[in-house]
């Protein structure tokens, strides 16, 4: 993909999006509840959840396709929320392309500012950039079934571009598309993004296009955020058992702890002790990249199942009422059944209230 020129920028206001309690109800159904959270100007945010969590709604409240039942809504510094779609400066990168079958690729692309009637001259300006910028140069006279999915897909992505608004939301615009253009997309989208230095929301359940393309993530479940940070962060230091289990691939493990006279150790086993102190109620996560193949020592683990990825192995480990998944470079030549020692490093361990599913300080 071609870079823009930094003139591409000039006159588009960089927007900052607030939200404050913004809630959205349907009769007894809460599908958004008292979100508040902060974009920043110029930076890629990414909605991330599972289905149903309400990352898609909140971006329809942001975009003006919904109304909010509660809160406010600003952009720039402006309470939009009120406000119809057209007013909001925002476009919008819908998860079906949502093409014109009959026209062409140029003429996809301009439609929304021949409905603006912007002058003719303005509307082949902004094609021509659009068209350099996301290498459609050569494909503007074809129709959309002529097209590849990511062809397609940079359509849908040309048609937002040429609107020059300072804000742009995606809902999930990837999730028709095989795995290699997702990954070939996701790069283009967040160089885009770079060159344009627009405001991005992108909403997804997939947690690679969140660590890999936000800065930062706004984890969501059930209409509330759960955590909002950095990908790095939301990996290293999740601030509940729910975020540990979301983020990772295989996610982290959660182990119940319970006391004994050495200290906490794994519920149904009586040792070795993990930490001091006392283990009642809490669970004990760790990465299964932080667990450890030990020669000697550590915990005795039986082995449920070995999966060899190329280059890893992931093994499904029984210890004592618990189970643990552990991910080592390379190929490892043990069967299901068999027997292992692992170590469960201190330092890798994260501490959560078996209750509430929130951090605990260690």
């Amino acid at each position: 993909m071609r870079l823009a020129h930094p003139a591409w920028r000039r006159g588009i206001q960089l927007s900052e999006i607030v939200l404050e309690g913004v809630s959205k109800r349907w009769g007894d159904t809460t599908a958004v509840d008292g979100v508040s959270l902060r974009v920043p100007a110029g930076s890629f945010v990414v909605l991330l959840g599972p289905s149903g969590c309400g990352k898609s709604t909140t971006l329809r409240l942001v975009a003006g396709l919904e109304g909010a039942s509660a809160g406010r809504i600003l952009i720039d510094g402006r309470d939009v929320t009120a406000l119809p779609p057209s007013a909001r400066g925002v476009s919008m990168v819908f998860q079906s392309y949502a093409l014109f079958p009959h026209l062409s690729v140029a003429e996809n692309i301009v439609f929304g500012l021949r409905v603006r009637r912007l002058p003719r001259e303005e509307r082949e300006r902004r094609l021509e950039r659009a068209a350099s910028l996301l290498g459609l140069g050569g494909l503007l006279e074809r129709k959309p079934s002529q097209l590849s999915g990511g062809q397609q897909q940079r359509v849908a992505l040309g048609r937002a571009i040429v609107a020059e608004t300072p804000v742009c939301l995606m809902d999930e615009p990837l999730s028709n598309l095989d795995a290699q253009l997702r990954q070939e997309m996701r790069r283009e989208i967040r160089a885009l993004q770079r060159q344009l230095g627009i405001t991005l929301v992108y909403v997804t359940h997939d947690q690679v296009e969140a660590m890999t393309m936000a800065d930062r993530v706004v984890l969501m479940r059930g209409g509330r955020v759960e955590q909002d940070a950095p990908p790095a962060e939301l990996y290293a230091a999740p601030a509940t058992s729910f975020a540990a289990r979301f983020i990772g691939m295989p996610p982290m493990n959660l182990l119940q702890l319970a006391d004994s006279p050495a200290g906490p150790v794994i519920r149904g086993t009586t040792g070795p002790a993990l930490l001091p102190g006392p283990g009642q109620g809490l669970v004990a996560g760790i990465r299964p990249e932080s667990v450890v193949l030990a020669d000697a020592g550590g915990i005795e683990a039986e082995i449920v199942a070995a999966e060899y990825l190329g280059a890893d192995t992931v093994l499904a480990c029984r210890i004592g009422a618990e189970t643990l998944s552990l991910r080592a470079p390379g190929q490892l030549g043990h069967a299901a059944g068999s027997h292992v020692r692992v170590a469960l490093p201190a330092a890798a361990l994260h501490l959560f209230d078996a209750r509430t599913g929130l951090r605990v300080a260690r």
